[in-house]
């Protein structure tokens, strides 16, 4: 299983978003401190304000922060609303599928299978599972301002 880079740069706004709650953080700061593209990550930051995770400001001193608790927002509904399709092989997609075996193959149900026990595991964690525990949080806060050099 591989997730999209949309994915990854999501979980870690949303990470860095639930570890400095209290602050608006703008795409600029957060593209530097990742060291990501500002492009992809005003297209992750719509993905997630477009389904309720952030909320955005605009104008001089706005930003982004998160809409909900990091305890209400669950990993695997937001791998969900981040990822195009779970199309793990051709089979998967009915409108696109021109594998000739499809109608007798037995690859199909262990994949959906396995699918389904990705999802239930990221389902059994949420935002605060990742970043729970005030030294993980310093830990990361420290990473992100000491090797993009942003001071706060």
């Amino acid at each position: 299983m591989h997730v999209t880079r949309h994915t990854d740069y999501a979980l870690r706004m949303l990470m860095l978003l639930a570890v400095e709650p209290d602050d608006l953080h703008t795409i600029e700061e957060i593209s530097m401190r990742y060291n990501i593209s500002k492009n992809h990550l005003m297209k992750v930051a719509q993905t997630l304000a477009h389904n309720d995770f952030i909320e955005t400001f605009r104008g001089r001193s706005g930003g982004l922060r998160l809409r909900r608790s990091p305890q209400s927002i669950n990993l695997g509904q937001v791998v969900r609303a981040t990822e195009d399709g779970f199309d793990l092989v051709e089979c998967f997609d009915k409108e696109k599928n021109t594998c000739s075996i499809s109608g007798v193959c037995g690859l199909r149900g262990p994949l959906e299978e396995a699918l389904a026990a990705f999802l239930a595991v990221l389902d059994k964690y949420s935002l605060d599972d990742l970043v729970t525990g005030s030294a993980r949080a310093r830990k990361m806060r420290r990473i992100l301002d000491v090797d993009f050099g942003v001071t706060g």
